[in-house]
């Protein structure tokens, strides 16, 4: 019987025209596409990834959603990582080539890294194909380095407080933080008293892209999943 195999295709931070070459050739060979989604709380199903998908011309007949409720709580998700897996096992004993997509690179804050336990401890033949996370790109759309020669770059998700991106800046020239939606609004204060440089994005390389590096601009802005922040010092 053939082998399957699978692979796990970075996207890219939104724009459907970032993706690597070597990553669309593989979706459109694949026997079976898997993207994640979000499951809201009024039982609707959203997708980041999908649109990509759709841009590319790929057979819908070969998409599967796998859909994940935005809560700290882990059971759900734990439950559908194991369903998602047992369904790609069976299509990868059938001989069949099996693509997990992710947004951004695959093994950054990614769906993927939990399947990937799942792949590596069946020792199945899989394949990561590396993409573009946000922070990369939200650089290049305000058309400034995000580290040159010696400077050290952290990367915070979900920073706690003042005090913890203080303490960071102290040892770093450029500080990217992700995951901020709950938190960001407590960081307004020190961020207008401070003397650094700051740069907002939201849904990079999408439709509904926002940049902005007025403080200001966000004071009382909803923030979304998708939007990170990069801080930089003044020289």
């Amino acid at each position: 019987m053939k082998k399957g195999k699978i692979y796990a295709v970075s996207l890219g931070p939104g724009d459907p025209e970032l993706i690597t070459l070597k990553g669309l050739k593989v979706l459109q060979h694949a026997d079976k596409i898997y993207y994640p989604g979000s499951l809201l709380a009024n039982g609707k199903k959203t997708s980041f990834s999908l649109p990509i998908l759709k841009y590319h011309q790929l057979d819908e007949n070969k998409l599967v959603g796998m859909f994940l409720q935005m809560s700290d709580d882990r059971t759900q998700a734990e439950i559908t990582y194991a369903t998602t897996f047992q369904s790609m096992l069976k299509d990868y004993n059938e001989g069949l080539t099996i693509v997990f997509v992710s947004e951004g690179d695959s093994l950054f804050y990614s769906t993927f890294a939990y399947l990937l336990e799942h792949i590596q401890k069946h020792q199945l033949d899989v394949e990561i194909i590396a993409g573009i996370p946000s922070f990369i790109l939200g650089t290049a759309e305000y058309q400034t380095p995000l580290a040159i020669l010696n400077e050290k770059i952290a990367i915070i998700p979900r920073i706690k407080n003042n005090n913890e991106l203080e303490k960071i800046l102290k040892d770093y020239e450029t500080v990217v933080l992700i995951k901020i939606r709950s938190v960001l609004h407590n960081l307004i204060s020190f961020l207008e008293k401070s003397h650094l440089t700051v740069l907002y994005g939201e849904r990079l390389g999408t439709t509904q892209q926002y940049i902005t590096s007025n403080i200001n601009d966000i004071k009382n802005r909803e923030i979304p999943y998708f939007s990170l922040l990069i801080i930089k010092k003044r020289k």
